[in-house]
């Protein structure tokens, strides 16, 4: 049965957020949110992210240091963003199989390269596609992405399932941060400028999603080779 789309009540999880939230945000120079954008593909995104999962299962990897990660991940594409006590990196296979990452369901790069065109960056073709599977309480520390072979490329980020609140940082890990509610079916991409601005995510709140439960589903496609 296809799924009935429509956007869940969880404003009051920010507080006072306006009823209507403005379509597209702009956030730097070259970032860019587009509200509800991923909205139109969902029907075909759970089912690709599922089939993904099935493939390359959810995993906690462990930081450089030895720690566990707070967000378990998995990857589809060419390549996939790994880590482990040998660092941060991305590899074409899979360390639980050894076996190549899924490839890039078809539904995930169009949504990417049509985000992508809107925000300003044609011919997006992205190789790398990292999953991320947050629960209630964990979080991502603020990082910049620098384990792509060129920063040429933007970075589209796809938000499904409970809210977030976004990170939206400068150049320098102690600049201030923009707070930016994220809901399900948004998207941001941010490049060029602000290609390696810091980012991350606050600890998540108790919701429900009536197609996801009680989680959150971010996916960022990059040109990573």
């Amino acid at each position: 049965m296809p799924h009935r789309e429509q956007r869940p009540v969880t404003l009051d999880l920010f507080g006072d957020l306006p009823d209507e939230l403005p379509r597209e945000e702009r956030l730097g120079p070259q970032a860019l949110l587009l509200r509800g954008f991923a909205l139109p593909f969902v029907d075909a995104l759970l089912p690709a992210l599922a089939a993904v999962e099935a493939a390359a299962p959810f995993r906690i990897m462990l930081t450089p240091g030895g720690q566990s990660m707070s967000v378990a991940l998995t990857n589809c594409g060419e390549l996939g963003w790994i880590s482990d006590r040998g660092g941060y990196r991305y590899s074409p296979l899979d360390p639980l199989s050894g076996q190549p990452w899924p490839a890039l369901p078809e539904a995930f790069g169009r949504l990417a390269r049509e985000a992508a065109a809107t925000a300003g960056f044609a011919d997006f073709a992205p190789d790398a596609c990292l999953v991320n599977r947050y629960l209630p309480g964990t979080r991502m520390s603020l990082h910049q992405d620098r384990d792509e072979h060129s920063f040429e490329h933007p970075i589209v980020s796809v938000s499904l399932g409970i809210p977030a609140l976004f990170l939206f940082g400068g150049h320098a890990r102690r600049d201030p941060a923009q707070r930016v509610p994220l809901l399900h079916g948004d998207v941001v991409v941010w490049g060029g400028a602000d290609r390696l601005r810091f980012h991350g995510i606050l600890p998540i709140k108790e919701a429900v999603h009536p197609l996801l439960g009680a989680q959150r589903i971010n996916f960022t496609l990059r040109r990573a080779g």
